[in-house]
């Protein structure tokens, strides 16, 4: 397991001697504006749920989430979160060998790692910002023999966007491939449902990925489902141990698919909100010198430093000042002069950029 996510905002908070919630979290990309409102006044009122057993295998919450989708609920299955299914796959699929579209996720190569399954990479050019050509992923497929090609999308840390076109037409000339496509920052995407392989139509070894937890600020109660033709989901099920989604995280779904109406506005709201912040972030970066920002799609946002090794001095720098960011020289095709920002509020937003200001003129 790669040591290095974002998030661990309880070390920095012992370093400052503060409590947590002083701390400015732009490691973790979670919705800033999250839950939804009344979500967590509802859970309070679902703690007796915690004395019984969770459904077992979380039938109810498949079935929901399947009718919002309009999906067959024998093609879902629901996980404690996606990263307990990224794990599940390339056992369940009997993977070869796998493609995974870099720089990404660290999970896909520790889960592929795992299951014993050798791996390679595509790595997007920088001088590109990072955006993969659909010709150099179909060479790629080929020329690596891969039966399994893991693709982000919209892809952590670098922000960018295939179009489900590009990836139906890659299910289509691969057939003998499986394509595991993982969603789980697509709600931060404006019009993102017309970017997602989630239909009924979809090529039969395409394997999507849906998160609860960052569009609905829920990362705690673990919430992934998975949508794939029926074979795929009769295997992967296989391996799911049972009361894999808890009673808490079933009520939470169970909510928010009953709730659809205020729901879609929250996204939407925040979505709007995001790509406010997204520009104003931009624009006041834009006159710093020695910091680029790459464009992204979604609620983050990676950066290129001038200097090599510069990240590690400005990540301390800004936890000095209680702001926590993603050092991001672990992900495979990046360095030690890149980093990661998740959008915040306004207020938030504008400490940052003045104390990126402080720090490339001092």
């Amino acid at each position: 397991m790669i040591k290095g996510h974002g998030g661990n905002i309880y070390d920095l908070a012992r370093e400052l001697g503060c409590p947590p919630a002083d701390i400015i979290d732009m490691s973790s990309n979670v919705n800033p504006f999250g839950p939804p409102p009344g979500l967590l006044d509802f859970l309070a009122g679902k703690l007796e749920q915690v004395t019984a057993l969770p459904e077992v295998d979380a039938g109810e919450i498949r079935r929901a989430f399947a009718g919002r989708h309009g999906l067959d609920p024998a093609r879902v299955l629901a996980g404690n979160g996606t990263t307990q299914l990224i794990y599940i796959l390339p056992r369940s699929l009997k993977s070869h060998r796998a493609l995974i579209l870099a720089p990404t996720y660290a999970d896909y190569a520790d889960a592929c790692r795992m299951n014993g399954v050798p791996f390679d990479y595509l790595t997007a050019d920088e001088c590109a910002g990072f955006v993969h050509n659909p010709e150099d992923i179909s060479r790629a497929v080929v020329d690596s023999g891969a039966d399994t090609v893991f693709i982000c999308n919209p892809n952590n840390p670098t922000g960018t966007l295939l179009s489900a076109r590009a990836i139906a037409d890659l299910c289509r000339t691969h057939t003998r491939a499986r394509f595991i496509i993982d969603e789980s920052y697509l709600g931060f995407v404006p019009d993102g449902k017309n970017a997602s392989m989630m239909y009924e139509n979809v090529p039969d070894n395409a394997i999507v990925l849906n998160s609860m937890s960052k569009i609905f600020r829920v990362p705690g109660l673990r919430i992934g489902f998975v949508f794939a033709s029926r074979p795929v989901t009769d295997a992967v099920a296989d391996f799911l141990l049972p009361w894999s989604v808890n009673s808490l995280s079933q009520a939470a779904v169970a909510w928010l698919m009953q709730n659809n109406d205020a729901v879609s506005r929250f996204v939407d709201q925040t979505v709007a909100l995001l790509e406010e912040e997204k520009q104003f972030l931009a624009d006041r970066v834009k006159a710093i010198s020695g910091i680029r920002l790459f464009a992204s799609v979604t609620s983050f946002v990676l950066a290129a430093l001038i200097k090599q090794g510069q990240a590690d001095g400005l990540c301390r720098f800004l936890a000095g000042h209680g702001i926590l960011i993603r050092n991001c020289a672990n992900f495979y095709g990046l360095s030690s002069r890149h980093v990661r920002f998740s959008l915040k509020t306004r207020a938030e937003n504008s400490i940052l950029a003045d104390k990126l200001n402080d720090y490339f003129k001092g």
